[in-house]
């Protein structure tokens, strides 16, 4: 699969926040999210491995009971079934992998 950069299909599935399903395989799935200031991604857990790279912005991200202070460049693992949450410190942008594939995110 090949798609080129484009700032069209993004859905909001939360207040102050915007994603977009990028590419997926059989195995994997890559989204990008524009998070505005104060967007809160409230504690939850899902039995998809997810990792992540912090394009710009900050945020705080916390999984279990461990809290990081996210700065662009930034980037982490976080394992099926572990609780975390985020809020966006100021506007920011991630991009996500998933596996395997969140068919809540296929287009």
């Amino acid at each position: 699969m090949f798609k080129p950069a484009d700032e069209t299909g993004y859905n909001s599935p939360l207040e102050k926040v915007r994603m977009k399903t990028l590419a997926y395989g059989d195995k994997t799935l890559m989204v990008k999210f524009r998070l505005e200031a104060t967007a809160k991604l409230p504690r939850h857990s899902h039995p998809h491995e997810q990792t992540g790279y912090l394009v710009s912005g900050r945020m705080e991200l916390t999984v279990d009971e461990r809290v990081y202070q996210v700065n662009p460049g930034d980037s982490w693992s976080i394992s099926g079934g572990e609780e975390h949450s985020a809020v966006a410190l100021e506007d920011a942008v991630a991009i996500e992998v998933f596996s395997p594939v969140r068919e809540d995110y296929l287009p």
